[in-house]
C-alpha cells in the first residue's frame, strides 16, 4: 500500500522525461533550447530512479521537488494555471513520506 502513490507518480514523471528526451525541440516552452530539454529529461529520469530506490529516496525526492517547484514558479510567472502542478508537487512529498515515515518510538523497558 505504501508504494501505490510512488508508482502513480512514476506514471507521470517517466513519460514527461521521455517526452523531453525524444522531442527536445518543443515549441512554446519558456526555454526552447534542445540542450535544456534533454538535460531536464535526464534530470527527471535520474530523480525518478533515485526516488524509487529506498536508500536514495530522499535525494530523488529532492530532485523531483526541485524540478516541480521550478515549473510551478515558471507557470506562476507566465500567469498560467499551476494548481495541478502544485498537487503533483504535494503528492511527491506525500509519497516519500508514506514510504519513509518515522517509526513509532519504542516503549521504554522493552
Amino acid at each position: 500500500m505504501t508504494w501505490i502513490p510512488s508508482l502513480i507518480l512514476t506514471l507521470f514523471y517517466i513519460p514527461n522525461a521521455l517526452n523531453k528526451l525524444l522531442d527536445p525541440s518543443q515549441t512554446g516552452k519558456i526555454v526552447e533550447s534542445s540542450a535544456v530539454m534533454i538535460t531536464a529529461g535526464v534530470f527527471i529520469l535520474v530523480g525518478t530512479a533515485l526516488f524509487l530506490y529506498n536508500r536514495t529516496m530522499l535525494i530523488g525526492t529532492s530532485m523531483l521537488v526541485l524540478y516541480m517547484l521550478s515549473i510551478v514558479l515558471i507557470h506562476i510567472y507566465k500567469e498560467k494555471s499551476s494548481e495541478v502542478l502544485i498537487l503533483i508537487l504535494t503528492a511527491t512529498l506525500f509519497a516519500a513520506y508514506m514510504r519513509k515515515r518515522p517509526l513509532l518510538p519504542l516503549e521504554e523497558g522493552r
